[in-house]
């Protein structure tokens, strides 16, 4: 009883604690002219002082954690670092538009690094769908087809475009993406959710043989993938391939109840397009 007491108390620190994925770790000091009122050498020590020293020793959603970025702003407010840093447990308790107005400040002063993770964020998170098309536009106008979160800017774009129900839209985006990664990586390098999303646009449009076939590819790369069985079965289904479609469906379930769904490290926080909830 008492190692299991510590277990969870262990458990309870690490989710109130752990506050940066991946993508927002070691972040450079932007260079952008606009934040040249301090030096970039005092902007790394207010950032240690405020948010290392400060804001990361306080639980995540605390209010003690948001004075300390705040503290630190007041040093300088043009630290697009610590705008993200305040923004950013408010997008994970689902607070978008409070958030948002933080990340807008954090694009302000420093667009290259943190307008590809605004338009994720109203990707993934706020789900407003236009509004993180015309961010990922932009930043493809501006910075070319890079990643966010592990993934393109117009593979976002075209998340976005099936949320929207544009359905050819979606696998135009989807086309243009994978055919850009395979020049780049050999077909090799393609994700198995860029099949599966791409998959997904056919599916949409009742193109169920080539749907299977993008599904199918998906599922050499993730065997147990229970979102991508459970639509493939759909379409077995609706090709009157009925015995095989509840085949696929069972294995779909038990795959989904093991916990072998989507596996991007903001799913604990949102879910994401077409994903199953068993």
């Amino acid at each position: 009883m008492i190692v299991l007491k510590k277990l969870i108390l262990i458990l309870i620190c690490f989710l109130l604690f752990s506050c940066q994925s991946k993508e927002e770790q070691h972040i450079p000091i932007s260079k952008n002219p606009a934040e040249k009122s301090v030096s970039i050498e005092r902007q790394e020590e207010i950032i240690d002082e405020y948010l290392h020293n400060c804001a990361a020793k306080q639980p995540l959603y605390s209010v003690e954690r948001q004075e300390c970025l705040d503290r630190g702003l007041a040093k300088d407010s043009t630290i697009a670092y610590l705008w993200q840093q305040k923004a950013m447990p408010l997008f994970k308790q689902r607070k978008y538009e409070v958030g948002m107005k933080y990340i807008d400040e954090a694009v302000k002063y420093n667009p290259e690094r943190w307008q590809p993770y605004r338009a994720f964020i109203k990707c993934i998170f706020a789900k407003t769908y236009q509004e993180a098309i015309e961010d990922f536009q932009a930043c493809i106008a501006s910075y070319g087809n890079s990643y966010v979160m592990d993934h393109t800017y117009k593979f976002h774009i075209g998340l976005s475009y099936l949320q929207l129900n544009k359905f050819e839209a979606a696998q135009k985006i989807f086309e243009e993406d994978m055919e850009e990664q395979i020049a780049e990586w050999g077909e090799n390098g393609l994700h198995h959710l860029d099949l599966f999303y791409y998959g997904i646009s056919k599916y949409e449009q009742g193109k169920f043989e080539e749907a299977i076939e993008e599904f199918d590819k998906a599922l050499k790369l993730y065997p147990k993938f229970s979102d991508v069985e459970y639509y493939k079965a759909i379409s077995l289904y609706r090709l009157g391939r009925e015995e095989e479609a509840l085949l696929i469906m069972d294995s779909a379930r038990e795959n989904g109840l093991a916990g072998n769904t989507i596996n991007e490290d903001n799913v604990i926080y949102e879910s994401y397009p077409y994903q199953v909830r068993w």
